[in-house]
């Protein structure tokens, strides 16, 4: 007659029979795998600096309807026609606007400032001319 035998994997036979074991290796490799993070070189993790741009705009005594329509409009069409554009996110409120401009990365923050002042320079100057609100 044949006895019956299971097949075992040796793996899972050794881990059960010496728990100590496996908890001394587990505890080991967590250990090299913290300080393999911690000595990561620098340049891995590049710091990323998006550049962001807000216009801000007070207008007391006005409606936000009027503000959206009056300032906020006027500014966004001059600023979407700006290159390097990625995001433009507005909001107009009482007497208050304010227009997130995000441009691409790689684009020098000096001249995007430039580009965003002269943008709204253009608005101002072509709203001043259609109707009479502050700058």
């Amino acid at each position: 007659m044949k006895k019956n035998k299971f097949k075992e994997f040796f793996a899972t036979s050794w881990a059960i029979d010496s728990r100590t074991s496996v908890y001394v290796i587990t505890v080991f490799i967590t250990l090299l795998g913290l300080f393999s993070y911690q000595s990561l070189p620098k340049e891995t993790f590049p710091e990323i600096v998006i550049p962001t741009m807000l216009v801000t705009t007070p207008y007391p005594g006005t409606s936000p309807e009027d503000m959206e329509n009056l300032v906020t409009r006027p500014l966004e069409k001059e600023l979407k026609a700006l290159s390097d554009v990625k995001n433009i996110t507005s909001t107009s409120v009482q007497d208050f606007s304010s227009i997130a401009v995000e441009f691409n990365t790689g684009i020098d923050k000096a001249e995007a400032k430039q580009r965003v002042k002269d943008a709204v320079d253009k608005a101002k100057n072509q709203s001043s001319q259609r109707s009479s609100y502050p700058a």
